[in-house]
């Protein structure tokens, strides 16, 4: 019983302690009727559905035939990593840094070994990693803490992407100028692969739903009803994708709404909190994703500052750092270790490394265009 409990522990480290969070605050603020209001119901309704559609797109095989494609057109090592890299920097901004890494990183490991740069493969995966949590943060539906902050703070879709789109447009700079440099421009072999036909029929039913997803992010719809078109669809199309959902994320997302909701009716610790926060949300949003990753950061740190902006850029830029900054990171750090054990430690230090990089320059870019 106890090892069981340790393995589940293990496979999600966030929900365990965010339940654990969950659990201890009910004893300082006894459930009650204004437990309801604590969640953020639309949040929770717009990533349901793009976890539905984007995995119903990926179950069709779209992004693996628009990779191949790509892949196809390339014949250097650089040009592959290139592509590779790109492929989870944009593909992020719409179907979410998680769902980028799990689909490119371990087709990456693949291509990569059977192109012989096996030797470049921490690199190559690091760089791919930093793509998927730095493109997701350019759009609303990029990643969570981005569809909570965008959903909490008002915002319109134009002042969102006007905000990050230059810390996009200087990530992809850094990445694309990273790859050049590290990767050369010697002849690789692309190996073909021949792919199932795509069910354009299911393929264009999944882009209009995902349609609709945007038009709700724009404020065009209202959420329940898009909940309900799109899990009506998806039962026709294909209900085995209920089953696919990530609802321990949902989940998660609910213990932190509980906790921060109970922590916040302290009125003294809602004073210092807001308080010690005032003029320094982006620098503590980075430091603190640093330990408790950057989805808890921004719904925790949401509560007690009113400055979106602020937050949006430090909990993007604070899922460069530490493995954990962003629990997407660890999507890769599995396929690694799965792959080879041996590569563990390699692939760590080099993370490790060019993330603090990466984080020291766009950090030092938010500084410059705060001050312009």
């Amino acid at each position: 019983m106890f090892s069981k409990l340790i393995s589940i522990v293990k496979k999600d480290v966030v929900l365990t302690a965010a339940a654990v969070l969950a659990i201890l605050s009910c004893f300082v603020v006894p459930p009650d009727g204004k437990y309801l209001s604590y969640i953020d119901w639309n949040t929770l309704i717009l990533l349901f559905c793009l976890m539905l559609i984007v995995g119903g797109l990926r179950a069709e095989g779209v992004f693996e035939s628009i990779g191949h494609k790509l892949l196809g057109r390339v014949r250097t090592a650089r040009g592959v990593v290139l592509t590779l890299v790109g492929l989870c920097f944009f593909s992020s901004m719409f179907i979410t840094n998680d769902v980028a890494l799990i689909t490119f990183v371990p087709f990456g490991i693949f291509l990569l070994e059977t192109a012989g740069l096996s030797s470049r493969l921490c690199l190559a995966v690091t760089l791919m990693t930093i793509a998927g949590n730095l493109g997701s943060m350019v759009t609303p539906m990029g990643n969570p803490q981005n569809l909570y902050l965008y959903s909490s703070s008002g915002l319109g879709l134009g002042e969102f992407l006007l905000l990050l789109l230059p810390y996009g447009a200087a990530a992809g700079v850094l990445l694309a100028g990273s790859t050049v440099v590290r990767f050369p421009a010697k002849a690789v072999t692309v190996p073909a692969k021949t792919l199932p036909a795509l069910r354009m029929r299911y393929v264009w039913a999944y882009l209009a739903l995902f349609a609709l997803c945007l038009l709700t992010v724009a404020g065009v719809l209202s959420k329940p009803v898009v909940l309900v078109i799109v899990a009506l669809a998806v039962l026709v199309l294909d209900r085995h994708l209920f089953r696919r959902v990530d609802y321990a994320l949902l989940v998660t997302f609910v213990c932190f709404f509980i906790f921060v909701g109970n922590i916040k009716r302290l009125e003294e610790l809602q004073v210092f909190l807001s308080n010690a926060l005032a003029g320094r949300e982006l620098p503590l949003s980075v430091l603190i994703s640093q330990v408790i990753s950057n989805v808890p950061a921004a719904i925790l740190l949401s509560n007690y500052t009113d400055n979106f902006p602020a937050l949006l850029i430090g909990t993007n830029l604070g899922g460069l750092g530490t493995l954990i900054a962003s629990m997407a990171s660890l999507i890769s750090w599995k396929q690694i270790a799965a792959k080879d054990a041996a590569l563990k430690k390699p692939y760590f230090r080099t993370f490790t490394l060019w993330n603090v990089g990466f984080l020291i320059v766009l950090y030092l870019f938010s500084c410059l265009l705060r001050a312009v």
